[in-house]
């Protein structure tokens, strides 16, 4: 179940500057690592992270925190469209989150979340009932050449505020 409002959000997300303004405020890190949304829908959404200065360690890859919050946000852009102009009001909190390392991540790594049809059900679950209900949703990275560099799996946990 998609609301209008979830269009204005996705729309806000695929505009490189709005995206800026929205990290710049509200994740200050990711804005700082440069992460940007390159596909948005009520469905699926891609999310980059750039190799570069800011983002790498000591052994000249990704540094692991900044492909989880790339990852993370692939997943959370999915279930924060799903709250927008809701009634009742959801709240969304990460529960657990599992990681893989597949690859060495020396270039710009593509994470992808195509999930997006199970947040909607465990939205549209929490809004009808007085628990919490959680769902469990994957983001696979890719490097240029399309290798599986990275699994996450994000638990999401959704709860109507009464």
């Amino acid at each position: 179940m998609s609301f209008p409002a979830a269009s204005t959000f996705l729309d806000r997300v695929r505009s490189p500057f709005k995206l800026r303004l929205f990290l710049l405020a509200k994740l200050p890190a990711a804005f700082l690592a440069g992460l940007s949304v390159k596909e948005a829908t009520e469905n699926t959404c891609m999310v980059t992270v750039p190799y570069r200065w800011f983002t790498q360690n000591p052994f000249r890859s990704t540094y692991f925190a900044c492909l989880a919050m790339a990852a993370e946000l692939s997943t959370g852009v999915l279930a924060m469209a799903q709250l927008q102009g809701s009634r009742p009001a959801v709240s969304m909190l990460i529960t657990g989150m599992e990681a893989r390392f597949l690859k060495k991540a020396t270039g710009t790594t593509w994470f992808t979340c195509a999930d997006g049809a199970k947040i909607a059900k465990a939205v549209a679950s929490a809004r009808a009932a007085d628990a919490g209900e959680a769902v469990t949703v994957v983001s696979t990275g890719r490097n240029a050449a399309g290798e599986v560099v990275a699994e996450f799996a994000f638990t999401w946990s959704f709860r109507a505020k009464r």
